[in-house]
């Protein structure tokens, strides 16, 4: 048998790829498993920010038309690029174990943590969730952006651009270059991305059609239930405030025991100049949505709204 992974074309998603394969082939020894590289609307426009782009799904809208097609079988995403709702006949069929979730600082020599970041200092970052916290606790850093992949972010630090760029642990580690990390940001200073660290296998849904079927349960091989559920609090957080993964909202939630999640989430001005913070505990991944329902309650909504009607100028 026969079947096709979608993926994005940059170093990171081809070494995510290329793990998933290596996976699917030792549980049906024969299979063949090919890797298509897709091109997304994320990854051609590099001189807009991704805030300003508008809609969602930019590194994911041409992989889902491209299994939709039946071009390629099952798709490999990192959760964080992943919106909450899925095309018609798709669906996310395993969401792997993570990785480190938390995000990486970077510095030039002489700059060894955030800590030490002078005011004035220069942060290169496209997020607006990375930017905003980071605001929060030092405004007078001046950001700019920062698109492309791994290796061009660490290329724009190396030749001067900034004087620090923070990009996410799990990628680094991924690429064997987790000796350029000069910090790990605690949660406590930049919260993570929804999903951060964690891979996710979308594929047609299960059908009467026997390939889906051999897809989907080789797929859910991989599926890691313990990260799949803090990750599902997280992501029903993030669709009741109906966000992107460009906006000013991060959310992170473990597992303390056993049937129980606790879970941090927040919404922030791009200015860092307003946060919006709140911490929950339950049993279940709608727990996101009721911390969404109490931070809309104490202004996250009227936070969105900024973001949105700013983005549309």
């Amino acid at each position: 048998m026969e079947i096709t992974i979608g993926t994005r074309g940059s170093k990171l998603a081809l070494w995510q790829a290329e793990w998933v394969r290596r996976q699917l082939v030792q549980f049906q020894p024969g299979l063949v498993v090919n890797i298509k590289i897709i091109k997304t609307t994320g990854d051609k426009i590099l001189d807009v920010p991704l805030s300003k782009v508008g809609g969602k799904g930019l590194f994911v809208k041409e992989i889902e038309e491209s299994l939709l097609r039946h071009e390629s079988d099952i798709a490999v995403h990192s959760m964080k690029d992943v919106p909450t709702d899925f095309p018609q006949g798709l669906h996310l069929a395993a969401i792997c174990e993570r990785e480190d979730p938390r995000d990486a600082f970077v510095g030039r020599q002489g700059i060894g943590s955030f800590n030490a970041m002078p005011d004035g200092a220069v942060l290169g970052t496209s997020s607006l969730r990375r930017s905003c916290q980071l605001l929060n606790l030092k405004p007078n850093l001046k950001i700019v952006q920062l698109r492309g992949n791994l290796q061009t972010r660490l290329k724009r630090l190396d030749e001067g651009l900034c004087d620090a760029i923070i990009l996410a642990a799990a990628g680094m580690k991924r690429l064997g270059v987790e000796g350029r990390i000069t910090e790990i940001l605690p949660v406590e200073i930049s919260l993570p991305a929804i999903g951060q660290g964690a891979l996710g296998l979308e594929c047609r849904v299960n059908t009467s059609d026997s390939k889906d079927s051999i897809v989907n349960a080789l797929a859910a091989r991989l599926n890691h239930e313990e990260t799949a559920v803090c990750v599902r609090a997280e992501r029903a957080f993030l669709k009741r405030l109906e966000g992107g993964c460009q906006v000013p909202i991060a959310a992170h939630a473990t597992l303390i025991g056993e049937g129980k999640i606790h879970m941090v989430g927040l919404v922030g001005r791009v200015d860092g100049r307003v946060m919006i913070r709140g911490v929950i505990e339950g049993s279940s991944e709608s727990i996101g949505v009721t911390l969404a329902e109490d931070l809309l309650r104490r202004g996250a909504g009227e936070i969105l709204r900024e973001v949105y009607e700013k983005n549309k100028g």
